[in-house]
C-alpha cells in the first residue's frame, strides 16, 4: 500500500542539476502536499545520514546498520551500502516497510572510480587535461549508479599547500584558477546534463571551507586566516562548482577562524547561499556536528546540533544529534518546524532530481552492474588518465625512454608488483586483484626481449636491510636499474598525515647503494603526496612522478618508461627540499627582505634549505624539447571593459611528438592589498610534432585581475602588470601592461 501511495502521489518531474529555480511548480506543489502528510519525526527523519556496517571513517555512534530506523522513516539517506542486491534491499526497506514509503539517497565516496580505480585525483590533477577528468568523472559516475549510487563525496575542492597533509591526494594541489578548472570539470562530468540520466550522480563539493590549511599538515585540526586568504586563495574552486551546478555541499571536520565550518553561519548562509546562490543542501561530514562540541563550540551534542542546524546543515552525517534531539529543539523553540521544512524541500528536491520518487528501484541493477562494472571502455580510459597523470621530474642524459633492445634490466623496490598500493587511498570499492602492477606487465610485454630480474629490496616502511644484498647482486648483473619506491597506499589519504615526508624505512639507503654499483638508474615514485628527495633529486639520473596511477599503473608506467607515451604531466603541487619548508606554493607574497643572493644575510632564508622549492608548480619534463618565443601584447594598456591579448609561439626542437601544457601568470605590481609574486590565470595545452610550431592565444580581461581586499571588496585596481608565459611557475617569459 505505501508503495501505491508513492507512486500515486508522487511521480516524475522535471528539475535540473542543483538549481531549485529549475524545478517544475508541479514539482513543488507534490513537495508541499507529502510535507503535509509527514509527521514532525518523519521530517527529521529526512535530515539523518546512516552508513551502512562498511568501513566507517569515523566513531561510531549507534549500533546495526539502521534498518529500525529506515524502517520507520527516520532515515533520509545512506552511505556505504554497495552493490546492486544490497542497494535494492536496503532501498526496499525505506519504500515498502515505511509509512510514506520516501526513497533514500545512497550515497559513497566515489573518490577516484567506483570499480575502475583511475588515479587519484592529485595524480590525475597533473594532467592538466580537464575533458580527460571530466570522462573519469563520467565513468565513475556509470558504474556507481550500476550498483544503485545517486550520490558522491566527490569533488574535494580542498586548496592543499602542506604536503604533510593526508588528504592533499584527494584534491587537485595548491592553486585556485586550477583547482577551480578541476571542479567545474568534474561536477559537469559526474552530474551530466540532466541528474534524470541513468548514468548520472549528485555531487559534492567538500569540505566547505579551508580544510586543506589545516594547522601543521593534521586531519581534522584547526584553520586559521585572514578573510583576504580564505577569500583569494580557498574559496574560489567552491564558488567554481556552484556555477557549475553543483548539486551539494558537505561541511568539514575542522574549525575556521574559531568557529566549526559545521556550525559556521558565515561559511554556510552568508557566502553559500546569500551571496553565491546556492539552492542545494549541505551535508555534514561523518559525525562533525557531534564534534561541534569537542571543539568547545557547544556543551552537548543537543547543542551541537542546534548550532549547526541553524548555521546552515541540512543533513547530519551519522552524529545523530538532529535524529536523538531535534524534536525536542523544536519543542523549545530553539529550531523552527518552518527551517526544517525548508532543509526536507531541499533533500525532497533532489530526490526528484535523480528519479527516485518515481522509480525507486531504478539504478538498483545486477544486470547492468555486470555490463557496466570494468569494462574495456573504462579500462582504458584508466590507462589513459594514468599515462597523461605522470610527471617526468629528472632526464639527465636522456636516460629515458628506455631501448626495448637494452638486454637485462632489474626492477627493484617494494612497489614493482604491489596490487593494493596501485590503487591508492580512497578505493574502498574497488579490488585489489583488479590492478596490473609494473613487475606483470614488463613479464608479459617485455620477458621474451628482456633480460628480467626483480627484487624487492625492502619493506615500504621498515628497518629491515635483509633484501639489501639480493637485491644489489640482482643489479650487479644488469645492464639498468629501476627502482620502484615511495608510500604505501595508506599513508595519505584521511588521518593518514606525515611528519616527515621524505622516503619512509630504509628505501633511500637501499637508493644510496643501488647508485654506488654505477650502472644507469631510473627511479620511480608512488606516492601520495609530494615527497622530499633531494639526494635522489642530485644523484639519480632519471625520475619519473607516477603517483598511484590506478588499475592500469603497470601497463601505463611501462609505456612511459620506454616511449610508448611522452610524459605530459605537470605538477600541481610544489615538492619540497625538506619538510620544513612546508606549507611550500609558489603564489607567495614578497617578504620585505627577499633573498636574491645566496650570501644575502638580512633577508628571509633558511640556514641549512634553499628557499626555492625542488621542483615547483606548473614543472614537467617532456622527451621532447620546446623553445618559447618573446611574448607579444596587441597593447600596453587594458582598459575596464576591454581586452588584452597575449601571443606566443611555441616550437617543438626535439625528436619526439610532445603535448605542452602552456603557462599564463600575472603578477599586480602595487595594490591596496599586497599580491601573490605570481598567479596562474589560464593554461592551454598543445601537442607538436618535431620541428613543428604553434602560435598561442591568450586573452586577459578586467576580471582576470580582481581581488579580495580588506574592505570586503572583490576589485581590480589600475596599475601596473606583469604578465608570465612559460613551462612553469618558475621559467616563463615575461611582459608588462597597465590596467587603466
Amino acid at each position: 500500500m505505501k508503495k501505491k501511495f508513492l507512486l500515486a502521489a508522487i511521480c516524475c518531474a522535471c528539475i535540473g542539476i542543483g538549481n531549485a529555480r529549475n524545478i517544475s511548480e508541479e514539482t513543488e506543489r507534490k513537495i508541499d502536499a507529502l510535507l503535509q502528510q509527514m509527521t514532525l519525526d518523519e521530517k527529521i527523519g529526512q535530515l539523518n545520514q546512516f552508513a551502512g556496517t562498511m568501513n566507517p571513517t569515523g566513531p561510531v555512534t549507534r549500533r546495526g546498520d539502521g534498518s529500525e530506523f529506515i524502517k520507520k522513516g527516520l532515515v533520509g539517506s545512506v552511505l556505504n551500502v554497495v552493490g546492486a542486491e544490497r542497494t535494492r534491499e536496503t532501498q526496499r526497506m525505506a519504500v515498502e516497510e515505511s509509512r510514506l514509503g520516501i526513497p533514500l539517497l545512497i550515497g559513497f565516496d566515489v573518490i577516484h572510480g567506483y570499480r575502475t580505480m583511475f588515479p587519484i585525483p592529485l595524480a590525475e590533477a597533473a594532467s592538466w587535461d580537464m575533458d580527460l577528468m571530466k570522462r573519469t568523472a563520467q565513468a565513475s559516475a556509470a558504474e556507481a549508479t550500476a550498483v544503485g549510487i545517486h550520490w558522491t563525496f566527490a569533488p574535494m575542492v580542498d586548496i592543499c599547500r602542506d604536503a604533510r597533509w593526508g588528504r592533499i591526494m584527494e584534491g587537485a594541489g595548491e592553486d585556485p584558477y586550477l583547482c577551480s578548472q578541476v571542479a567545474k570539470a568534474k561536477v559537469e562530468g559526474y552530474q551530466g546534463e540532466d541528474l534524470k540520466d541513468i548514468n548520472t550522480v549528485m555531487a559534492c563539493a567538500k569540505h566547505f571551507a579551508g580544510y586543506g590549511a589545516a594547522e601543521a599538515g593534521r586531519d581534522y585540526n584547526t584553520a586559521d586566516m585572514s578573510d583576504v586568504v580564505l577569500r583569494n586563495i580557498y574559496l574560489p574552486p567552491f564558488k567554481a562548482a556552484v556555477e557549475s551546478g553543483v548539486t551539494t555541499f558537505m561541511s568539514g571536520f575542522h574549525e575556521l577562524n574559531g568557529v566549526p565550518t559545521s556550525a559556521n553561519p558565515y561559511l554556510l548562509q552568508d557566502v553559500l547561499r546569500k551571496e553565491w546562490g546556492f539552492e542545494g543542501f549541505v551535508v555534514s561530514d561523518w559525525a562533525s556536528v557531534r564534534e561541534v562540541a569537542a571543539h568547545g563550540h557547544a556543551r552537548n551534542l543537543k547543542e551541537a546540533g542546534e548550532r549547526a542546524f541553524n548555521a546552515g546543515v541540512d543533513m547530519d552525517m551519522e552524529s545523530v544529534a538532529y535524529l536523538n534531539h531535534m524534536k525536542e529543539l523544536v519543542a523549545e523553540g530553539k529550531v523552527s518546524e518552518e527551517a526544517i521544512d525548508n532543509s526536507v524541500r531541499k533533500i525532497l528536491r533532489m530526490k526528484y532530481a535523480v528519479g527516485i520518487m518515481d522509480d525507486p528501484y531504478r539504478y538498483c541493477s545486477e544486470k547492468r552492474e555486470k555490463e557496466v562494472i570494468l569494462n574495456k571502455k573504462f579500462v582504458a580510459l584508466a590507462k589513459e588518465a594514468a599515462c597523461k597523470s605522470m610527471v617526468l621530474l629528472k632526464n639527465e642524459n636522456n636516460l629515458l625512454p628506455l631501448s626495448e633492445k637494452t638486454g637485462s634490466i632489474a626492477i627493484i623496490g617494494p612497489l614493482a608488483d604491489s596490487k593494493a598500493d596501485m590503487m591508492g587511498s580512497w578505493s574502498k570499492s574497488g579490488d585489489p586483484n583488479d590492478a596490473v602492477t609494473f613487475w606483470e606487465t614488463m613479464q608479459k610485454k617485455y620477458g621474451k626481449k628482456i633480460d628480467l630480474v626483480y627484487e624487492k629490496g625492502c619493506d615500504i616502511n621498515s628497518d629491515s636491510r635483509e633484501g639489501f644484498a639480493a637485491a644489489l647482486d640482482a643489479a650487479r648483473r644488469c645492464d639498468v636499474i629501476i627502482a620502484t619506491m615511495g608510500e604505501a597506499a595508506k599513508m595519505s589519504g584521511e588521518a593518514s598525515c606525515r611528519g616527515d615526508i621524505t622516503l619512509p624505512g630504509v628505501q633511500e639507503e637501499l637508493l644510496k647503494e643501488l647508485k654506488a654499483l654505477g650502472k644507469p638508474i631510473v627511479l620511480v615514485l608512488f606516492n601520495g603526496r609530494p615527497v622530499a628527495i633531494p639526494w635522489a633529486a642530485q644523484n639519480i639520473p632519471a625520475i619519473l612522478e607516477s603517483w598511484f596511477p590506478g588499475i592500469q599503473a603497470g601497463p601505463a608506467l611501462a609505456d612511459v618508461l620506454f616511449g610508448k607515451f611522452n610524459p605530459q604531466g605537470r605538477l600541481t603541487v610544489s615538492f619540497p627540499y625538506a619538510v620544513g619548508q612546508v606549507p611550500i606554493f609558489y603564489n607567495h607574497k614578497h617578504t620585505g627582505r627577499p633573498m636574491r643572493h645566496s650570501t644575502d644575510v638580512f633577508v628571509s632564508r633558511y640556514l641549512d634549505t634553499p628557499v626555492k622549492p625542488l621542483y615547483p608548480f606548473g614543472y614537467g619534463l617532456s622527451y621532447t624539447t620546446f623553445e618559447y618565443s618573446d611574448i607579444t601584447l596587441d597593447s600596453n594598456s587594458l582598459d575596464a571593459d576591454g581586452k588584452l591579448t597575449a601571443r606566443v609561439t611555441v616550437k617543438n626542437t626535439g625528436k619526439y611528438t610532445g603535448t605542452e601544457t602552456v603557462q599564463l601568470y600575472i603578477r599586480d605590481v602595487v595594490a591596496s592589498v599586497t599580491r601573490p609574486v605570481k598567479e596562474l590565470k589560464n593554461f592551454r595545452q598543445i601537442t607538436l610534432k618535431p620541428g613543428q610550431s604553434e602560435e598561442v592565444v591568450f586573452e586577459i580581461t578586467e576580471p582576470d585581475l580582481r581581488f579580495w581586499n580588506d574592505k570586503k571588496q572583490f576589485i581590480s585596481e589600475p596599475g601596473e602588470f606583469h604578465l608570465f608565459i612559460g613551462h612553469d611557475s618558475e621559467q616563463a617569459a615575461k611582459a608588462e601592461f597597465n590596467l587603466l
